[in-house]
């Protein structure tokens, strides 16, 4: 297979399971060096594992994307031993409770958006600096239908995807100028995830597409040409 990503550095967050996890062994696969984020160690050495199994190279990075502390000092880590970045896929989130507006928990809301929107503005500016120094840096962002469709119970999940994409696009525009910089938003569409099965717990995954399918989409699209602001659904 075409290596189309060899000599490239690629940061994946949520990259225990799912999406992420498919994407990392994709990008790996790819010939790109992948630094592995999460908050669960176990599941991204299972990660690494495969990735090294299979000839790949991968680095884990445990940490938790609410504390904006370790987000600094995984940057300062990356920019020390590597210098720039060429692909930052912003995949973790969490879905919270599906339940009405007026039943939202503060406590529950402020998690949401912590991790789904304030995380996502952290790494940004985190990497930043290192996305410049790529001879084209890509960001991906990982987004969901009800961001731009709202829907009942959905609120709190469907505003912080809603926030995400409109940050993520504004520093799309403000870098694409003056950078060689892309800024991307991928629909995931129904997939067979835990998160889906959380959402959904009486459907079959078998009917949904597998989170290889999305890696394959995003791999895909890192690796050829568009326009900042380009959204697509797989």
């Amino acid at each position: 297979m075409t290596q189309r990503l060899t000599g490239k550095l690629a940061l994946v967050t949520g990259a225990s399971r799912g999406i992420g996890a498919a994407t990392a062994k994709k990008f790996a696969a790819e010939g790109a060096h992948v630094i592995l984020v999460a908050r669960t160690a176990g599941g991204l050495e299972a990660v690494e594992d495969a990735i090294h199994e299979t000839g790949g190279n991968a680095t884990i990075a445990p940490l938790d994307l609410v504390d904006g502390d370790s987000i600094q000092r995984l940057a300062a880590a990356v920019s020390e031993r590597w210098g720039a970045l060429d692909i930052l896929v912003l995949n973790a989130a969490m879905l919270g409770s599906l339940t009405p507006v007026v039943q939202i928990e503060a406590k529950e809301l402020s998690a949401v958006m912590t991790l789904n929107f304030t995380a996502q503005q952290a790494l940004i500016a985190a990497f930043d600096p290192m996305l410049k120094k790529s001879e084209g840096g890509r960001v991906i962002a990982l987004t969901s239908s009800v961001g731009a469709r709202p829907r009942a119970y959905w609120g709190a999940y469907g505003a912080s995807k809603a926030a995400l994409d409109t940050l993520i696009t504004a520093y799309g525009e403000e870098v694409k100028n003056l950078t060689k910089i892309r800024v991307a938003i991928i629909d995931p569409g129904g997939t067979a995830t835990d998160m889906r099965a959380l959402a959904f717990p009486g459907e079959d995954p078998a009917t949904l597409k597998s989170a290889d399918v999305v890696a394959d989409a995003i791999a895909d699209l890192v690796t050829s040409e568009f326009e900042t602001g380009h959204r697509i659904t797989v």
